[in-house]
């Protein structure tokens, strides 16, 4: 049995000066020290030798294997450098030549925007809230003081989803704004509550340069004791001059929308022309921003909160035609058509 360990390990060493190739090494190695390997089959033949005869030819085996083993780890580095050589003369790579360049992506404008408008309202002390872009009737206008035979019902051409009807809550549409989350979230909250809800919502407009039946819009809803629109105009007058990194004016327009009472349309002094008058603003110096309000007393009855103890405002902006006017965005097609043009600007 020693003789035939000898003889294997000279044959092994042989080889291994022999191979000139990784492909060649391997099947030596599994020749000589795979499962079904010589030195394999000379460990599973000990059962039949006496005790002493293990103990000895089981320890030669063993420590053959293990000089093997290092042997052939050192041959196949050896070889595999001497073959990566022979293949990068073959090819004459250039080591020294500008690896490829990765393509780093684009964060899309009203992303980049809505981030923004969370940020500087999270220093103000709102919180963000998400909601179902798939609504039910009831949140998405009865809730918000637009019942079935309201004419404000006429305002919003909607799509409505093709499935039976509820019997509190009414059919499914997709959200025409994202004023739903004001029920939802006075339901869930309770008083006092600072929120803005942004998202998208969906109205089936005939599309144009500035309407599209997708686009994005944020909610603000403020409740708690003695609130008043001072408040609102405060609030709107921070964010926007924080927004644009100037001071900014707002003035208030009465407006109709029927979840407020009153109800307002906030403008902002035109960013174009420094308030002095420019085709933008149609020489007023003023450009429409949003419409707001304090809240109406059934919807807060709606969201479970006493009206007679506390008061709140509400408002909702365009975030689609705020990023339009941000960056000076002549289509909102472009905000999701998919052009690549569009957003590698930005």
């Amino acid at each position: 049995m020693d003789d035939k360990l000898k003889k294997l390990e000279s044959a092994a060493l042989k080889a291994l000066k022999e191979a000139s190739s990784p492909d060649e090494l391997k099947n030596l190695e599994k020749k000589f020290l795979g499962k079904s390997g010589e030195i394999t089959g000379i460990l599973k033949g000990l059962a039949s030798l006496s005790i002493e005869e293990k103990k000895s030819i089981g320890k030669a085996a063993n420590d053959l294997k293990k000089t093997l083993a290092a042997k052939f780890k050192n041959c196949c580095n050896k070889i595999e450098m001497e073959h990566l050589n022979k293949t990068l003369e073959s090819d004459e790579i250039d080591l020294s030549a500008p690896g490829r360049k990765h393509h780093i992506g684009h964060i899309h404008p009203i992303a980049q925007t809505q981030e923004e408008v969370e940020r500087i309202f999270g220093q103000m002390g709102f919180t963000v809230i998400d909601g179902p872009e798939v609504e039910s009737e009831y949140y998405n206008f009865e809730g918000l003081n637009i019942p079935a035979h309201h004419p404000a019902r006429d305002m919003q051409d909607t799509f409505f989803i093709d499935k039976a009807a509820d019997k509190k809550e009414g059919r499914l549409v997709l959200r025409t704004h994202t004023s739903p989350n004001q029920v939802r979230t006075m339901e869930k909250y309770g008083a006092p509550l600072r929120i803005i809800v942004p998202g998208r919502t969906f109205r089936n407009e005939a599309t144009d340069a500035s309407h599209e039946h997708t686009f994005d819009q944020v909610e603000g809803l403020m409740i708690d004791e003695n609130i008043s629109i001072s408040h609102l105009k405060g609030v709107m007058q921070e964010f926007l001059s924080r927004l644009f990194d100037k001071e900014m004016k707002v003035r208030f327009r009465p407006g109709y929308f029927p979840f407020v009472e009153p109800g307002i349309e906030l403008d902002m002094s035109c960013i174009f022309c420094e308030s002095k008058g420019c085709k933008v603003c149609k020489k007023t110096g003023w450009i429409e921003f949003m419409g707001c309000g304090m809240v109406h007393p059934n919807v807060l009855k709606a969201g479970g909160i006493d009206s007679e103890k506390y008061q709140g405002w509400a408002f909702g902006f365009g975030l689609t035609r705020l990023v339009m006017m941000r960056y000076g965005i002549n289509d909102i097609r472009h905000l999701t058509g998919g052009d690549l043009r569009i957003l590698n600007q930005f």
